[in-house]
């Protein structure tokens, strides 16, 4: 196929050629060249240009557009090469005449489509000339020829560089991935920058401008009508811009408005307008009393609406897709207006956001999976008379990317139906634009959406913003000419209305969230903030929905918010109502009960979200309820950055009512799979209910206490040895825990300091632990070893302390313990948590609370703790070197893995209950082959105690290796005598050793 290519491209050359002059006369047309040249050009590439297949629209591999002027450029690129319905690059053509390398224009067009589209790379070629552009950098007009030009190529080169083009672009490479990797090796390098983030920082400006000057003219604004009026008008104007460039409005409107005087003015008219064309809500001023009355100076919406034209705008909106609007809004949301006491407007981050690092948009292939994998296998086979009963909800929308990944998914559905079933029947549902290709008409597609999809957002912004988005989406490749003609049939409004399709309200909390408190005047910041919803309210919810037994798709990206950020009031409300809320729940968990209460019993539902309820104490509520066989498939992605720039442990989840004996697990373990094929591509492993308890749920990998079970090997919990401690907590750290020298420094009596181990980075395997801080601990022990507050008098003998802790006696009584101050009045100085002397005094083992392996140290006696960082465990039988070499090895550190939260960079959090689940073997010390790997494994940890301490005092680096050589053989030679323990042959401890350690 390659061969045959470089010569049918060596055959165009030839032709060209041989009759040059009459091609580069300005005769010889645009339209020619496309035809004679450049069709054939990349029909020698693999592409089927001229669509003999024959398929569909939305199908083609290569898109032609026609030439459609709007304003001062073409509608739309003369090509768009494109997988499946993915586009992949633009070709801009040119005709001969125009000279490519020198003329900006072309490369500016170019550039300005591709960027808008966040596609990486594209092409402008009049045949004689083929340059391409990294179309990453943001366009602008000032812009010399070459920005971005990284090839250029002339018709004669085309054989000696045939192997570069065709590696890159033919549809070949594009299937191989050759071309994404190609783009790759450009994208990020200096003066990139993505459309996204770019029409972000955009839109963030013209928020302030509008915030500002509002906020000024009209004193009498609340902060929640001046939010509602920047977000309304940007809306509308945003709405309009886009319209403009698709050739549905006349080019310019709003720059004709911006010019003339009284610009507002002259807009809310243009706005009204709009209404009686598209009566869709957006333009609504019968439920809108805010905006029309508004004061806005003439100078900052022509700044505004100067930005959205050319030249100033490097935005080609004709081609900037719903999903990258989508991707802006979800960021821009994650702000809010706030008003200082002088009524100046100030933009800041939501509290909820900062805390969580972030706006976590979820990726397209995301969205199609979760799609595919719920409404595409629910309508697969059905009738449009059978899909329109289908209800498809997202209860935490956001900007809408699932609903508008869903109503994509429906109408291409539908549109390949009614093509395939006698087309010309349908003439309601759709009409032809030319042979072989139709299009749904906007009746069809606005009654799609009005009977398939639902959203609940509790943000009011958020449902605009979604409301927009699909209003967006129905306007696809429609005109000018279609929508006016329906004006003229006098058919209703172009768009729905969605009022009662997207709402806003809080998913979680109804309105028996007031049944709870006997008040009759509630806060009204808090009332907006909480947001009640009531799902079975036939207006304000989903009542008519709900009494027919649910919604038949829950899809959507639910919000990762703990509980302890958010009042008690709600944390009392979960508690209440919900059977998976334990601990310190997540509540993307609690978005996961409520999606199986809202499915129908045929439905299903799929969620991206954290995978942390796993194996976390929180996740104990959902595991139980899940074991049921609610959860049909996981795909895990672990650590890998499914979200930019943050790692939330997400995996995608599939669930429905039905019960299923076993769970599909896959395991997405390299980022080159982060993709829509990479995800659909693994096999998936079933691990069967009966299996899945739900106090922890091991998914893939070395089951540990499956084996034991097997092999019916003698085993013990690690709880059966001891106890893990809390010990003393202070409630304040940065006043009773000080470094040993400074604690000299303010001559701080010893009598009443205790050497104190709180940090992890203190905890090494095998060391004892030295810690250099020292903790002010104001308690006296009693006969039971308990730990007794001194009295305000006994205090005072130790002056310097005294002193010290009386400079903060104000901030020590303002301590709290969740809800309550526990330090008013005579106990200022009492600990939260004081633990005892019987946990300060023995010998212990310390574990580091957060590592990548199991790391087991030793904490000498009359040492102090803090057991909530590092679990301290105190034997009450048993050998401690025993323990400790069990601990440290690799078979334990593949176990906690399997069972311990997973934190960023493959750390794991290894907190009390899990290493209490620890299955240690049993001795049988009158057996004496046990009794001596016991006794090995114990003179083993003596010496690697003994190696550690000489690594750590050695003073020549020689020494040093000296001793880490040693450390690694007696390391290895304890690892192979806990394999041995637990009955592990050779071969079956190497695959365990290869998952642990370091990763």
């Amino acid at each position: 196929m390659k061969e045959q290519a470089r010569q049918k491209i060596g055959a165009l050359v030839d032709r060209f050629r041989e009759n040059i002059d009459v091609y580069k006369r300005s005769a010889y047309k645009e339209a020619q060249v496309r035809r004679e040249f450049i069709d054939p050009f990349f029909e020698a590439l693999g592409w089927d240009v001229s669509n003999e297949q024959g398929f569909a629209e939305q199908y083609k591999e290569v898109v032609l557009e026609d030439t459609i002027k709007v304003g001062l450029s073409t509608r739309a690129p003369d090509y768009s090469f494109r997988i499946g319905s993915q586009r992949k690059f633009f070709v801009e053509a040119k005709k001969p005449a125009i000279n490519i390398k020198e003329d900006v224009s072309p490369s500016y067009q170019l550039r300005r489509y591709a960027w808008s589209a966040k596609l990486p790379l594209s092409i402008v070629t009049d045949f004689e000339e083929f340059s391409v552009f990294n179309c990453q950098m943001k366009p602008n007009q000032n812009d010399k020829v070459g920005i971005g030009r990284i090839a250029y190529y002339t018709f004669d080169e085309y054989l000696d560089k045939f192997d570069e083009i065709y590696n890159v672009f033919s549809k070949e490479a594009v299937l191989k991935g050759s071309f994404d990797r190609y783009a790759q090796s450009t994208k990020g390098k200096k003066g990139t920058a993505e459309v996204d983030r770019e029409f972000l920082k955009e839109i963030e400006s013209w928020r302030e401008l509008l915030a500002k000057n509002i906020a000024l003219r009209n004193p009498d604004l609340s902060i929640y009508e001046l939010n509602y009026a920047v977000q309304k008008l940007l809306d509308r104007l945003i709405f309009l811009r886009i319209c403009e460039d698709r050739g549905i409005e006349h080019y310019g409107q709003l720059q004709t408005k911006a010019e003339a005087g009284d610009v507002y003015m002259h807009l809310l008219n243009h706005f009204r307008l709009a209404e009686s064309k598209y009566d869709s809500g957006i333009f609504d001023f019968d439920t809108d009393m805010i905006t029309p009355a508004l004061m806005i100076d003439d100078k900052v919406l022509k700044t505004i609406i100067q930005s959205l034209y050319y030249p100033k705008s490097p935005y080609e909106f004709s081609v900037l897709g719903v999903e990258i609007l989508g991707n802006v809004y979800e960021q821009f949301l994650g702000k809010v207006i706030r008003l200082t006491a002088g009524h100046q407007a100030k933009v800041e981050t939501k509290p909820e956001v900062k805390k969580a690092g972030g706006v976590y948009y979820t990726p397209q292939y995301i969205v199609e999976y979760i799609v595919k994998n719920t409404v595409g296998k629910l309508i697969a086979g059905k009738t449009p008379e059978e899909i329109a009963h289908m209800k498809i909800l997202d209860p935490a929308c956001g900007s809408g990317s699932f609903l508008i990944g869903a109503y994509t998914y429906l109408l291409r559905y539908l549109l390949d139906w009614y093509t395939n079933n006698k087309p010309k029947k349908h003439k309601e549902a759709v009409f032809q634009v030319r042979e072989n290709e139709w299009y749904l008409t906007t009746a069809e597609k606005k009654r799609i959406l009005l009977n398939n999809i639902f959203g609940v957002d509790i943000d009011s912004q958020a449902v605009e913003v979604t409301k927009m988005s699909l209003l967006l989406k129905v306007l696809e490749h429609e005109s000018r000419e279609s929508i006016d003609q329906q004006a003229k049939l006098g058919l209703e409004g172009v768009l729905p209305n969605l009022g009662a399709n997207i709402k806003c309200g809080n998913s979680l909390i109804g309105p028996d969230f007031y049944d709870m408190e006997q008040r009759t005047l509630f806060d009204e910041a808090e009332m907006r903030r909480i947001n009640v919803f009531d799902w079975d309210d036939d207006v304000k919810g989903f009542g008519k929905i709900m009494k027919r037994g649910g919604f038949d798709c829950v899809i959507g990206n639910p919000p990762y918010v703990r509980i302890q950020r958010l009042s008690h009031d709600e944390i009392d409300y979960f508690f209440k109502n919900f059977e998976a809320a334990k601990k310190k729940v997540d509540i993307s968990v609690l978005f996961i009960e409520k999606s199986l209460k809202l499915l129908n019993e045929n439905g299903l539902a799929g969620f991206i979200s954290t995978s942390q309820w796993i194996s976390t104490d929180y996740g104990e509520g959902l595991r139980k309820i899940l074991s049921k066989g609610y959860l049909e498939k996981m795909i895990d992605f672990g650590s890998l950055p499914v979200f930019h720039k943050v790692s939330t442990y997400p995996a995608i989840f599939i669930l429905s009512n039905k019960e299923k004996k076993y769970l599909n697990y896959v395991k997405i373990q390299k980022r080159d799979l982060l993709n829509l094929k990479g995800i659909e591509s693994p096999k998936p492993i079933k691990l069967f209910y009966k299996i899945l308890a739900h106090d922890r749920w091991i998914l893939g990998g070395f089951d540990l206490n499956r084996w034991i079970e097997k092999k019916n090997i003698m085993s013990e919990k690690l709880g059966t040895y001891g106890h893990f401690y809390i010990g003393a907590l202070t409630g304040m750290d940065k006043v009773f825990v000080l470094k040993a020298d400074n604690a000299e420094k303010y001559g701080l009596e010893k009598d009443i300091l205790i050497p104190y181990a709180y940090r992890g980075e203190e905890i090494e395997r095998y060391n004892e632990v030295s810690p250099n801080s020292v903790i002010i601990y104001p308690y006296k022990e009693n006969e039971d070893g308990n730990a007794v507050l001194m009295q305000e008098s006994e205090l005072k003998k130790y002056k310097n302390v005294y002193r010290y802790l009386l400079k903060s006696k104000g901030e020590l009584m303002r301590r709290k313990d969740s809800r309550k101050e526990y330090a008013r009045g005579r106990n200022w100085y009492r600990f939260l948590r004081p633990g005892r002397f019987t946990y300060i005094k023995p010998e212990k083992l310390i574990i580091k609370g957060v590592a990548k392996d199991a790391c087991v140290g030793l904490l000498e006696k009359n040492i102090a703790f803090n057991g909530a960082n590092c679990p301290a465990f105190i034997i009450d039988r048993g050998n401690i070197y025993y323990l400790i070499g069990i601990l440290n090895s690799k078979l334990i550190t593949q176990y906690l893995r399997s069972v311990c939260p997973a934190k960023l960079q493959h750390y794991r959090r290894f907190n009390a209950n899990n290493l209490n689940e620890i299955p240690i073997p049993t001795i049988d010390f009158s057996n004496p082959t046990e009794k001596e790997q016991h006794d090995k494994l114990v003179a083993l940890v003596e010496s690697m105690l003994e190696l550690q301490k000489k690594y750590h005092e050695a003073r020549m680096e020689r020494d040093k290796e000296l001793y880490e050589r040693q450390v690694k053989i007696v390391d290895a030679q304890i690892d192979r005598l806990v394999y041995d323990l637990y009955g592990l042959r050779e071969e079956e401890a190497k695959v365990v050793g290869e998952g642990s350690r370091g990763k």
